[in-house]
This record gives structure tokens, sequence and C-alpha cells, in this order.
């Protein structure tokens, strides 16, 4: 899209800059056949560990990799006569792992754009779209795709230094004022299903969970999925939880495959880590060892993933009644607080922020960690860790609400204020990285 009233160079670096968040950690950006006008300014300046320009749509072939792959439409939805087509030609040829960047003008500026052509400020081009986000939904929908993520971007094109920065990482955090965008970049994400039924391995964090470890083996081998392995995380334990392990290890191992690993590191952040490296199948799960969330519901995150819902499934405690003293009452404030504020600074809609219980795959948190060693570590419980790459990352995180039972051994391991604290902390952190755009 070329602007000759402005800086293309400084456009397409603010761009370009946003798009990187996604294309730095995929396998391949690929360039469909680019629009008459496009320059290949923001192509070149994307960062991605491959890139490749397709000179006709019939070469995408996705289908037949596992690879992750950023599909970039520069301005096609604002120059094609059927986008429905287009959309549709492009989701038979993806996979599930891969999703669509669409670049598009902002709508409500249409009688700018087109004053700036009459005035010969910028190239006139002829029959544009401008397309809003009911439309674009629209769009979307009938062609088997979902907007995972959207972001305004490019308020001030002209680079002034010191001011530019400042409007440009601002104004996208200002209600109303971001409508008023030169444009929009829309992450898709194809809806699949799975063909069949993929393997699965349950991961178990557990510190001081002694009385817990065989009631929880017990219940996931009565699933009504086949579990192919659970993987046990020890956290340097004050009671016998280790030695508990190595019993059920041996009393049911013939059972189903049981894996016993003692963490290296601290935090369930790192548990949760150490267990996927031991992970021998691609779908992962987190199951807390306290069993407040029913290993029972399991299978419920694992038809949701299969069915193509979302590739990131997340409990959500908030919804139905809890039973008895499952959650204190300050403790359920403050999860309904930091749902709120992780809703905000991801501009995505999370039900609860920290409940243990999560689905993903292995590949995808093989991409969270490269996300994580740009952005800095900075949650060792793990929840936001998980949450904020799969959000920006454009999975399609979907929250499916539990019933939470009370502990029936042992404590939480919970500090409420001085984890409250800590967490309050990464917010900040990821108001200034994320929606404002500083890093």
């Amino acid at each position: 899209m070329i602007i000759n009233l402005y800086s293309k160079d400084y456009l397409y670096g603010v761009v370009a800059k946003e798009i990187s968040r996604i294309s730095k950690y995929v396998s391949r950006l690929i360039q469909l056949p680019p629009v008459a006008n496009d320059s290949n300014i923001l192509f070149g300046k994307l960062e991605a560990p491959d890139k490749v320009t397709l000179s006709q749509i019939s070469d995408l072939d996705c289908c037949n990799s596992s690879e992750s792959n950023l599909i970039l439409l520069n301005g096609h939805a604002n120059h094609t006569s059927d986008l429905l087509g287009l959309l549709g030609q492009i989701y038979s040829r993806m996979n599930r792992e891969s999703r669509v960047a669409l670049v598009l003008y902002n709508p409500y500026l249409k009688f700018f754009f087109e004053l700036a052509s009459k005035l010969g400020l910028r190239q006139a081009i002829p029959e544009m779209n401008f397309l809003t986000m009911t439309n674009l939904r629209n769009f979307t929908q009938l062609a088997g795709f979902e907007i995972v993520r959207s972001r305004n971007t490019v308020f001030l094109p002209v680079n002034i230094p010191g001011i530019s920065f400042l409007v440009n990482s601002l104004f996208p955090a200002i209600p109303f004022i971001k409508k008023l965008s030169f444009l929009s970049i829309v992450i898709l994400r194809p809806i699949l299903k799975e063909v069949a039924p993929p393997a699965i391995s349950i991961i178990i964090p557990a510190r001081n969970e002694y009385g817990n470890i065989e009631n929880g083996i017990k219940r996931v081998l009565a699933l009504s999925f086949d579990c192919s392995e659970v993987i046990f995380v020890e956290g340097h334990s004050q009671d016998r939880t280790w030695e508990e392990i190595l019993r059920v290890k041996e009393l049911y191992g013939s059972q189903i495959t049981i894996k016993a690993v003692q963490q290296s590191g601290e935090g369930k952040a790192n548990a949760v880590e150490e267990g996927v490296l031991q992970a021998e199948f691609n779908l992962i799960a987190i199951l807390d060892a306290d069993l407040t969330m029913p290993p029972e519901l399991l299978p419920r995150f694992f038809a949701a993933y299969c069915q193509g819902h979302g590739d990131f499934i997340n409990g959500n405690r908030l919804v139905y009644p809890m039973e008895g003293k499952a959650m204190m009452f300050l403790n359920q404030i403050g999860n309904v607080f930091f749902a709120k504020a992780l809703s905000h600074v991801l501009e995505y809609p999370i039900g609860d922020s920290l409940c243990g219980t999560k689905l993903f795959t292995k590949s995808d948190f093989q991409r969270f960690q490269l996300w994580r060693q740009d952005f800095g570590e900075f949650d060792p419980f793990g929840d936001f860790n998980l949450l904020f790459p799969a959000v920006i990352l454009g999975l399609g995180v979907v929250d499916l609400p539990i019933n939470y039972r009370n502990r029936i051994y042992g404590k939480t391991n919970i500090r409420r204020f001085y984890h409250g604290l800590m967490l309050l902390k990464m917010v900040f952190v990821g108001m200034k990285k994320v929606r404002l755009g500083s890093g």
C-alpha cells in the first residue's frame, strides 16, 4: 500500500513491528502474490526465520506440513473483488498451525483516502474495498476462519522524533481514539477438526500433595478418553509426595505410562516446562495435583481441541458456584480482577487468567519459550507465561467452564498478598510491552 504523502519507510516500520510479534515465531512467512501497488517494503521489514513470496496462490500448500506458517495479505482485502473466494482458496491449503495476517485500511477514514487520491497526494487505486469489522467477521466465518487478534496501528505516519513513537504507542490503548488508526492488522485462525483423536500427555505438577497422588491416577484411569501418559513433576515437597509418586508408578505402571520427574528448578512454570520436555506426545494437558479441578472434566478440554474450537483450551473456575471453601472470598475478587486486567492488556476476553488446567500442543509451547526469551521471564506461576503468547501468537484461546472443588488433602501453596503483588507487577509489565507496544 503506497501513501506518497507520508514516510513509507516509517509507516511500514510501525506495521512490521506489530506483525513481527507473530512472524518471528513461525516456521515460515509466506506472502501471496502482492497486489499491484505493493512496493514490498513491508515484507522486507518483517522478521521471520524464513520468508518466501509465491507467484500464484496454487503454490500455497500447508496441508501436508506440521510447520507453522504466517500467510501475509497486505492490502488484498482492500483490492480484491472476491475476498470470500480468496479466503476459501487459502483455507483449503491451510494446516492447523498456520495463520493469516491481513493488513487493512481503516474504513472510517475512507473519505480521507479518497480525498488524498483526488488531490494527487497518494496513488489512486480504483474500486477499493473499505471493510468494517462486521463485514470482515462475516467473510472469515463463511470461509472457515475466526478472528483471533486485531490491532489498530499507525496514528501518526510521519516520523517526528519522540512524538510519533508516543502517539503510535499510546493511542491504540485509548478507547474510541484507537478507531482512528490508518491501518488494522487482523490475524485469522483456520477452524480445523482433528481427523483422528491425538495421543495426549497429562502433566501433573505436585508439591506437598502426598494424599492426592493415588486418587489422581485412579481418576485419570477412569476417563472417557484414552490418556496416553501421565507425567508427575515433584517440586521439593516437605511430605512424602516423591515416595508416593514412585509407589503409584510401580503399582499402576502396567495400566498407563507414568513418568516421575523431580523438579530441578522452582515454581510451577518451571515444573510445567520440565514436564513438557519429558512428554512423548504433542498434545499436552496440565492438571493440578490438588484435584480441585475434577479430572473427569479433562475429556471436555480434549473434545474442545479436537473439534477445532481453539488451539489453547483454558479452564474457567469463575462461572459456576464453587464448592464450600474451594476459593476464599478475597481470592475470588483477585481472580476476577486479574482476568479483567489481562483481558484489557491483551485485548482478548479471558474469563479466568489463573486456572491451573490448560490444554495446548508441545509445538506451540516451544514457540512460547522463544517468545519469552524476547519478552523476558516474569511469571513464576506459569499462567501468564502461557496466556500471553497464546493470545499474541493467535492460537485462539477458549475458556472452558469447570466445577471448582474443595481440596481434599493438604493446603494451598498460594501466598495471597505476596503473590497478588507479583501478579499485579506482571500486569503492568504486560501493559507496557504488549498494549503500549514498547516491547
